[in-house]
């Protein structure tokens, strides 16, 4: 009998499967949801706020970026990268995501350091303080 490192996955705990639907979405996804969200947030950013300046104000980007993860998590169940990629945002009692969960998971993703922080799920702190886990789909 194994005790090794790949016996405990994350989600194990959480009960949930090692690979495949509804396991735990990994780094190199989440990372690439992210650059498809940012790029959006961006793209609109230049087209709506700077016309004729290749630069933005980052807040305005931000703000975009933001406002776009909270709409799509509340309506889609994930932001638009995520959605792209193969994942959604579940709550981790189970039943609807609602509002508050996708505002309180986008406001400590825009500050970045709580995303930085994950425990043995691999849920950052953004995800445990809303009470969501990203999954694949």
């Amino acid at each position: 009998m194994s005790t090794g490192a790949a016996e405990n996955w994350p989600g194990r705990a959480l009960g949930l499967p090692e690979t495949g639907r509804r396991s735990v979405a990994r780094l190199g996804r989440r990372a690439a949801a992210l650059a498809i969200d940012w790029a959006l947030a961006t793209l609109l950013s230049l087209a709506f706020f700077s016309p004729g300046d290749w630069q933005t104000d980052p807040f305005v980007t931000l703000g975009i970026f933001a406002v776009l993860q909270i709409v799509f998590q509340i309506f889609f169940g994930g932001g638009l990268g995520h959605l792209m990629l193969g994942m959604r945002v579940v709550p981790i009692a189970g039943g609807a995501l609602g509002v508050w969960r996708p505002l309180v998971r986008t406001l400590l993703l825009c500050l970045a350091i709580p995303a930085l922080i994950w425990d043995k799920n691999q849920r950052g702190m953004h995800d445990v303080a809303a009470g969501t886990l990203l999954v694949r789909t």
